[in-house]
């Protein structure tokens, strides 16, 4: 092999690429003209190595993390490998399933600094040393020749979306994902700032704002509740709408509070259903002149933002009904639920318990104070049930406890106890009984419970009335 051959036909070629994508294809070309090695070179792009151009294998990695793989390792030390058994070496991806041998040299700028690798992948037996010097060599040239065309290619704004896109997915609170959104709106549209409205709330801003940023949440916390929920209405009904960065040409009334703040461009886009979302302003003191894609681009992720925020809402309403209540530290409407599912006719009771004149106590004393009646009468009713009943607060004032018996009589003595013990603390309650009935729904079972429940109130409270068979 005349690898100084090698080494000229590649050089002959790389000053008259125009593009760094056509400098790394004419590169794997003549590489590939001397060697049947599978070739590839890949170029840092953010976090990620993506690959510019190859020769065709099985499979070909059209990005691969920073660090993953040989090649990562090669990028991340800036040193080359030479692996003569790529079964032995953990960080190989395998792209061909007979390759034996992988050499990968990193791609260097002038200044020593690795923008990407070129890799070669063999299956018959090779000279790696002296293929070392060679790949070597030409990865310098290409590197110089990348860095004189303006460098590595930049990330699309669609690969930015997307990659902000898995940033909004992992968010764990609300407050992470409307920063996260933000942040991928800066970012994607190239204007300087970005608020997220929901719910006629403010977004979190940014650790470091920029001046036009705290100039807008001043004004928009200003200009009050009726001012916000104006933009929302505005982008619910019309639809996304941008500004051309006009000179002489008023903005509508509406968005007065961002003018005041120095916003001379804005993209604004509606964010989830009109009823509950809200809409994402995006805005730049500069006069610029947006274009229609990066509007498309702001709704797309607008959607992204939404779907992400409703799963993460989801999931509390979930967590909230797998928990117990916060005030009275009962469990509550998930667990009851199913347990009333698992309830076994003629053995499990449900007591349906109101607090008489819980209202009054409210409406008198204010919330606090009905707020410690709940939590004293959870504390007198759990002492009063037996060990392995059930007690759940299903609603302000309403209990349900589930209890297992061997007959409705004991399920009457039961409630009564528990009527005793309110009385104990100062208080009354009512109570309705009621036993499963042979394929009898769970709910079907708890409306009976209240309806005697509803009974003993209509009778003068503080009482207990069993459910009619």
């Amino acid at each position: 092999m005349d690898h100084q051959r090698v080494v000229r036909d590649v050089t002959v070629h790389l000053p008259m690429a125009s593009s760094v994508a056509e400098a790394c294809r004419w590169t794997v070309t003549a590489l590939s003209r001397h060697t049947p090695a599978t070739i590839s070179v890949l170029l840092a792009v953010h976090d990620r190595l993506r690959c510019v151009a190859a020769t065709g294998a099985w499979q070909v990695f059209a990005t691969v993390p920073a660090r993953s793989g040989i090649v990562g390792r090669v990028y991340a030390t800036g040193s080359p490998a030479v692996v003569p058994d790529v079964t032995v070496d953990p960080d190989y991806l395998p792209v061909r399933p007979d390759v034996t041998t992988e050499l990968c040299v990193p791609v260097l700028d002038p200044t020593g600094r690795a923008i990407g690798v070129l890799d070669l992948q063999w299956s018959a037996p090779t000279d790696l040393e002296l293929w070392r010097e060679t790949t070597q060599r030409l990865a310098d040239r290409l590197g110089a020749r990348i860095t004189a065309l303006g460098g590595p290619p930049a990330e699309s704004r669609s690969e930015k979306l997307l990659r902000h896109t898995s940033a909004l997915a992992t968010a764990l609170s609300e407050g992470e994902l409307m920063g996260a959104a933000a942040s991928a709106a800066r970012e994607v549209s190239t204007l300087s700032t970005a608020v997220l409205l929901l719910a006629g709330q403010l977004g979190p801003p940014p650790v470091t704002p920029d001046d036009l940023e705290t100039r807008i949440r001043a004004e928009l916390t200003e200009a009050g509740p009726a001012a916000l929920h104006r933009m929302v209405d505005r982008a619910h009904r019309y639809g996304a709408g941008y500004t051309l960065g006009e000179a002489g040409h008023p903005p509508t009334e509406d968005y007065r509070p961002l003018t005041r703040a120095g916003a001379q461009t804005l993209v604004a886009v509606p964010v989830g259903p009109p009823e509950a979302g809200g809409v994402l302003l995006v805005a730049d003191e500069r006069a610029l002149r947006p274009d229609p894609t990066t509007v498309s681009l702001m709704e797309l992720l607008a959607g992204q933002a939404w779907t992400n925020l409703d799963r993460l809402r989801t999931l509390a309403r979930l967590r909230e009904q797998a928990s117990s209540d916060p005030l009275t530290g009962l469990r509550h409407t998930g667990p009851f639920g199913q347990r009333i599912a698992a309830a076994t006719p003629g053995r499990t009771a449900l007591l349906a318990i109101d607090v008489d004149g819980f209202k009054i106590v409210n409406d008198t004393y204010g919330h606090q104070a009905g707020d410690r009646v709940l939590v004293g009468l959870a504390r007198a009713l759990e002492e009063a049930l037996r060990h392995g009943d059930e007690l759940y607060r299903i609603g302000g004032d309403e209990f349900v406890a589930v209890i297992e018996v061997s007959r409705p009589e004991e399920a009457v003595r039961i409630a009564e106890r528990l009527t005793e013990a309110a009385r104990r603390i100062g208080r009354t309650i009512s109570v309705g009984v009621a036993l499963p009935r042979p394929g009898e729904t769970p709910d079907r079972t708890l409306r009976r419970a209240d309806q005697a429940l509803y009974a003993v109130k209509r009778q003068g409270r503080d009482g207990v009335l069993l459910s009619a068979a």
